[in-house]
């Protein structure tokens, strides 16, 4: 029997979303039901709602989230009713190209819902990412959901599933920093200060934090940046040589998407390191490098894609080591919210009053 629940729905391009009553079908073969117990307002929320990403509007928002399992479809395996998971918007098939080669995190067939999710009037959702969270239950692949230990509270678990995989993976698993690495990060937004707290569990002798915003340098030393630089009052690059002994770092991250950012990262490396690009830009902005630079520096340009995450090996991973209180989750939770007041979210999220709002419901 289907279900109806509450969620948040951006139903036109810049609009306010509004909580309108949406219908879950039962699941089919390969599905879940996830009964949603927080959910985070992610940047990318807001980009669907601007119509940043497509416009297959109405969106079913919200994709950062923790729950439980209410029902699953025929043939799912490894997933019970009952069990407590965070979502994820990646779920490798296990049979694409980049699946078969062995790097399933770039796999080009991953797996959502083959129902939708409607309107009352019968109207079909598009869930972001897949997802579409920011409402009491949701349908997923049951590939996205990913059973973690039951005793992380839902708002921090949750966080997991987008932003902290996002930087996380993006200075572990993409920019592979090791033990005695020199890390700086561009932008310490929620993404951001994942990646410093990603470089310190791996290690990073020294993790520099670049930004514009005193209060988010701030977040950055909270979450172990050994330096800071406001880049409004000194030029980044040359603080960070002065900061390396005029050499430059071995992983630069830049987390914020603009061309200018990423310049400043590719000059911020020492000869043979590595920029890994995680902050996502407007499809519109180019970026022009000398190719005498791109030779003569050598290393390695990246993007990390999900912080190039495999979620069934990497979310249990990352909950264990907030139990075990080696990653600060709790910090990231700025404030806990409700349904409806995502929209106002939304606008401290932009003016950067918050690292993460948490929508919890009941």
């Amino acid at each position: 029997m289907s279900r109806e629940s509450q969620g948040v729905v951006a139903r036109s391009k810049g609009e306010p979303v509004g909580l309108e009553t949406i219908r879950i079908p039962d699941p089919a073969a390969g599905e879940a039901v996830v009964r949603v117990q927080a959910c985070g307002v992610c940047h990318t929320d807001l980009h669907y709602r601007d119509g940043a990403i497509t416009d297959d509007y109405p969106f079913l928002l919200g994709h950062e989230a923790a729950g439980v399992v209410e029902e699953i479809g025929d043939g799912v395996d490894g997933l019970a009713v009952g069990d407590y998971v965070v979502l994820a918007w990646r779920a490798p098939c296990g049979t694409c190209r980049s699946c078969t080669r062995g790097r399933p995190w770039y796999c080009f067939d991953s797996r959502n819902a083959a129902q939708p999710m409607t309107l009352a009037d019968g109207t079909p959702l598009s869930p972001a990412l897949g997802i579409g969270a920011f409402t009491e239950h949701t349908l997923v692949a049951a590939g996205q959901a990913v059973r973690v230990d039951p005793a992380a509270q839902p708002e921090a678990a949750g966080l997991i599933g987008c932003g902290v995989m996002a930087g996380w993976g993006a200075a572990v698993n993409t920019g592979g920093v090791r033990r005695g690495d020199t890390v700086a990060v561009f932008g310490c937004g929620g993404v951001g200060d994942a990646a410093i707290a990603g470089a310190v569990m791996a290690g990073a002798r020294k993790v520099i934090a670049v930004d514009l915003d005193p209060r988010k340098l701030r977040w950055a030393s909270e979450f172990g940046a050994t330096d800071v630089i406001n880049a409004r009052e000194q030029d980044p690059v040359e603080a960070i040589r002065e900061l390396t002994d005029g050499f430059g770092v071995d992983v630069a991250i830049e987390a914020v998407g603009l061309p200018q950012t990423y310049r400043q990262a590719f000059d911020a490396r020492d000869l043979a390191g590595t920029l890994v690009q995680v902050g996502v830009p407007d499809p519109s902005m180019q970026i022009e490098l000398p190719m005498i630079d791109l030779f003569g520096k050598g290393g390695a340009l990246k993007s990390s894609w999900y912080g190039d995450c495999l979620p069934g090996r990497d979310f249990p991973l990352l909950v264990d080591a907030y139990l075990r209180g080696q990653l600060d989750l709790d910090r990231f939770v700025s404030e806990t919210i409700g349904l409806g007041d995502v929209e106002e979210a939304f606008a401290k999220m932009e003016r950067g009053e918050v690292l993460r709002s948490v929508v919890v419901l009941p």
